[in-house]
C-alpha cells in the first residue's frame, strides 16, 4: 500500500514532511515518529507502517526539524515536542473518526511521552512505544522515564529483553510504577531493533509481525 507525502506545518515559514498510510476501512490511526538515527523512511519504519496497515492501522510517519534538514544532532525537546503536536494535529485532521494514538520508534516515543507529559495531545487515547530508550547504552538508570508519571493515558511499551537502552529490572520497575496505564510486552531475547540471535529459533519478521499483532489489538481495546 503506498503512502501519500504530505507536509505538517510548524511555524509560519517552517514545515515538515510526513507520510500518511491508510488502509480501507481503518480502525485506528498511530502517529509514528522515527529514531534518533534514521528518519521516516528507513526500513524499519516503513515496515511498520506497512505491517499495521495490514492489521487496519493508518500511521502518519514524519520527519523531525534536525532530519528534515539531513542534520545528526536531535533537536531540542521542546521542538520534537511541537513536532510531535503538529503531527498529531495534521493525523486528527485526516481520520477525525478514527480512535487516534501516537508514539514511535525510540527517541521518537520518547519525544511523545514527553510531549504528552506537558500537556494532553488532543484526542489522543494511548502511547505506543517501540522499544522506549530507557537510558544510554552501558548507563543504566530511569531518569528518562520520570516524565512518564504525568502520562494520564494508557501506554504500550514494546520491548526486547536484550535491549541496550532498556535495562530489564528497570523497565520492569518503571512500567510497575506506572501501575494499569502501562503494559508490557517483552520480546524475548530481542535488541533494541528487535533483532534476535539465530539460536533463539526465530527470525526477525516473525519477531516483528507478533509485535505489531499486540500493538494492534492493544489499540483496538483502547
Amino acid at each position: 500500500m503506498d503512502a501519500e507525502a504530505i507536509t505538517i506545518p510548524l511555524k509560519a515559514d517552517e514545515s515538515v514532511s510526513g507520510l500518511w498510510q491508510a488502509p480501507p476501512q481503518a480502525r485506528a490511526c498511530l502517529v509514528l515518529a522515527h529514531g534518533a538515527g534514521a528518519g521516516m523512511t528507513h526500513r524499519s519504519m516503513v515496515t511498520i507502517a506497512d505491517g499495521l496497515a495490514e492489521r487496519g492501522v493508518a500511521t502518519l510517519r514524519y520527519q523531525f526539524p534536525y532530519m528534515e534538514r539531513g542534520g545528526k544532532r536531535v533537536d531540542p525537546p521542546a521542538i520534537a515536542q511541537a513536532t510531535v503536536r503538529q503531527a498529531v494535529a495534521a493525523a486528527r485532521q485526516r481520520a477525525p473518526s478514527l480512535p487516534l494514538f501516537a508514539g514511535g520508534r525510540s527517541f521518537g516515543g520518547r519525544m511523545t511521552s514527553q510531549a504528552q507529559s506537558q500537556a494532553p495531545l488532543e484526542g489522543v487515547r494511548g502511547l505506543v512505544f517501540f522499544a522506549f530508550p530507557l537510558h544510554s547504552a552501558g548507563k543504566p538508570s530511569d531518569q528518562r522515564a520520570a516524565h512518564l508519571a504525568d502520562v494520564a493515558i494508557p501506554m504500550l511499551f514494546l520491548q526486547g529483553s536484550n535491549d541496550a537502552l532498556a535495562d530489564l529490572a528497570l523497565l520492569r520497575r518503571t512500567v510497575a510504577s506506572l501501575g494499569g496505564r502501562a503494559t508490557l510486552d517483552l520480546i524475548a531475547q530481542a535488541d533494541h531493533a528487535f533483532h534476535v540471535p539465530a539460536k533463539s529459533g526465530r527470525k526477525d519478521p516473525e519477531v516483528l509481525a507478533d509485535a505489531l499483532d499486540v500493538a494492534a489489538a492493544w489499540m483496538a481495546a483502547h
